[in-house]
């Protein structure tokens, strides 16, 4: 199950609402939903949980690209909603097949995850062909540097980190009230 809320910044502070993800299909659907909620042009900061297995914080400063930090790649990628994330962060092209590009057990060909860990490449380094994605933050941990939550703060956050996130921005009575 998903949890997914909105914080806009506004002149009067921050506002928050939780938000269907029904119709993200796309980031950009869901950059266009955040825009939504800030009509000025304002910071919107788009938190998503999933059963506290991954977190995820898109933030949108006006026509900007969206910059995106995810907690746990793998566990994301392995949903629909953190696969968005991180296949944006990535660089995935939207049209690749899911299924081609991630194995959904964060393996290749069924190996155990230990196996594949001990992959190496040419360069008796671990082999990163994007194939597999590792355990582990993703994306950009200092989005939200200049609101308080510096990138070891972030980095940090564990369970409640969508409680931390808003208690850190100010707001944590905001985001109660629409979860």
């Amino acid at each position: 199950m998903y949890f997914a809320a909105l914080l806009a910044r506004t002149e009067d502070g921050w506002e928050a609402s939780d938000t269907e993800l029904d119709t993200v299909e796309t980031l950009t659907d869901l950059a266009d939903l955040a825009r939504e909620a800030a009509p000025d042009d304002d910071t919107v900061v788009v938190l998503i949980e999933q059963e506290e297995a991954w977190f995820g914080v898109i933030r949108i400063d006006g026509e900007d690209d969206p910059r995106i930090f995810v907690s746990d790649a793998a566990a994301a990628a392995r949903s629909s909603y953190g696969a968005l994330l991180t296949d944006e962060i990535l660089g995935r092209d939207d049209g690749e097949d899911d299924l081609d590009v991630l194995n959904l057990d964060g393996t290749e060909d069924g190996e155990p995850l230990d196996a594949a860990a001990d992959e190496t490449d040419d360069d008796d380094g671990p082999a990163d062909d994007g194939s597999v994605v590792r355990h582990g933050p993703l994306g950009d941990a200092t989005l939200l540097a200049d609101l308080g939550i510096d990138e070891k703060e972030l980095l940090a956050l564990e369970s409640d980190a969508l409680g931390g996130i808003a208690d850190a921005l100010g707001c944590s009575d905001l985001l109660e009230a629409v979860r």
